[in-house]
């Protein structure tokens, strides 16, 4: 299949809503489940993250989030379902995305308790795209 071919079965609209579940999934994630979690391994405090520049990072993670959802659809191709994109999701959050974290953490000697967080984010976020990508 050449990348012609490739982007003529994308759905765009399930392209947008994947990428905006990762928002939905990152704010439960990161907020109430494993918010201060996060920020403790990380060594955040609410000071420092107010700081931040709010329009880069959200700007900037729904860039990565609509690349990201765009990849994955043309990695499940034209013959997709919910059962195959969900599963194709969680393989590469957990077999890809996960993996290569560990690598950087291990050489960065981050702990194994910020490795499950964000590895987690990673492996349910692409499971639920995925599912969303396949249904459509």
């Amino acid at each position: 299949m050449d990348i012609s071919q490739a982007f003529s079965h994308i759905n765009w609209l399930s392209v947008i809503v994947a990428a905006a579940s990762s928002f939905v999934v990152g704010g439960v994630w990161y907020g109430p489940l494993f918010g201060r979690a996060w920020m403790a391994e990380c060594g955040f405090t609410e000071e420092v993250l107010a700081k931040r520049n709010m329009s880069i990072v959200f700007g900037g993670s729904l860039a990565l989030a609509l690349l990201a959802s765009l990849n994955l659809a043309m990695f499940l191709g034209a013959e997709r379902s919910l059962i195959y994109g969900a599963t194709a999701g969680f393989f590469a959050g957990l077999g890809w995305v996960s993996m290569f974290l560990g690598i950087l953490y291990l050489f960065e000697m981050r702990s194994l308790k910020l490795f499950s967080i964000n590895a987690g984010y990673c492996t349910l976020s692409l499971t639920i795209m995925g599912a969303i990508l396949g249904a459509w």
